[in-house]
């Protein structure tokens, strides 16, 4: 199976890309093919101002439509900035969410992390999910958005700058709850790849 971790915060050496390189670790020793991919160079231009060109992409756009079109799991490190995430990512999904990007949307088992620096997290997830679960409804893709999300709080705290924990041993068995619930998701979907 194929794991893709995405760390969607636009922000250089962010608390979503830590997380999203501990879940690599944490996915890659389940599952060999686990690859990341970081926001920071996002370039995706705003809806209503520009739309995505398949035959014109930039090196960012190929690299994110690639590792996430090859995947069999799409992980996103979402981050919380006051109660809600980035209008980068927000605005990301609604871009590939029309008919030359469709099949991101298909035969996908999603999973999301919140990345807070305090207490938060879940309002992200829910709100991500919403709207990926409208765009797999409404473009009539067949895809699942994994029920289980993981919170990670005062991430500044639980993770080093590489991904490493700090030994706060709450924090890292909801991690390791939410990879090993995560993979058992995906492979009854995909038939155990």
């Amino acid at each position: 199976m194929k794991v893709a971790i995405i760390s969607t915060s636009p922000r250089q050496d962010s608390n979503s890309l830590k997380v999203a390189k501990y879940l690599k670790s944490l996915f890659g020793a389940h599952e060999s093919d686990t690859s990341l991919f970081d926001f920071r160079e996002i370039d995706i231009p705003m809806v209503g101002r520009g739309s995505l060109d398949p035959q014109n992409l930039s090196a960012f756009q190929q690299g994110l439509i690639q590792v996430w079109g090859e995947a069999d799991l799409v992980v996103m490190a979402v981050p919380e900035y006051n109660w809600i995430t980035s209008g980068e990512l927000i605005n990301a999904l609604h871009q590939l969410g029309k008919k030359p990007f469709l099949r991101l949307f298909d035969d996908k088992v999603f999973a999301l992390v919140g990345v807070s620096s305090g207490r938060g997290g879940r309002q992200p997830c829910l709100e991500v999910a919403m709207i990926v679960n409208k765009l797999i409804g409404f473009n009539k893709q067949v895809s699942v958005v994994s029920p289980l999300y993981f919170e990670s709080h005062e991430t500044g705290k639980n993770l080093e700058e590489d991904g490493t924990p700090t030994g706060n041993e709450v924090y890292t068995k909801g991690v390791i709850d939410f990879v090993d619930y995560t993979l058992r998701v995906a492979r009854r979907w995909h038939g155990d790849k």
